[in-house]
């Protein structure tokens, strides 16, 4: 089993009422990556995403892109340790 990697990710432009979240989870749970997406109050989403290197990077690499109706400006991504608890699956909130 290859080890686990976190990746902490603010995306950032037009990416709130145009189904990024639910777009995100989709796309997670397509790879097995575990998480969360998020509304910011600045109109960014804050997304954790958990899992195998090279479905974590994936995922990184798929939200550059976002569902149709997105325009992504800028996607910041930080290393992080596996949290202690990893969400069951992958949520938006």
């Amino acid at each position: 089993m290859t080890a686990l990697v976190a990746r902490r990710c603010r995306v950032s432009g037009r990416v709130q009422g145009v189904f990024y979240r639910a777009s995100t989870r989709a796309k997670a749970l397509e790879l097995g990556v575990r998480g969360y997406a998020r509304n910011l109050p600045d109109g960014s989403v804050d997304v954790l995403a958990v899992g195998e290197p090279r479905a974590v990077e994936a995922l990184v690499s798929w939200l550059w892109v976002g569902p149709p109706a997105a325009h992504v400006r800028h996607v910041e991504v930080q290393e992080l340790a596996v949290p202690a608890e990893i969400p069951a699956g992958f949520v938006t909130g």
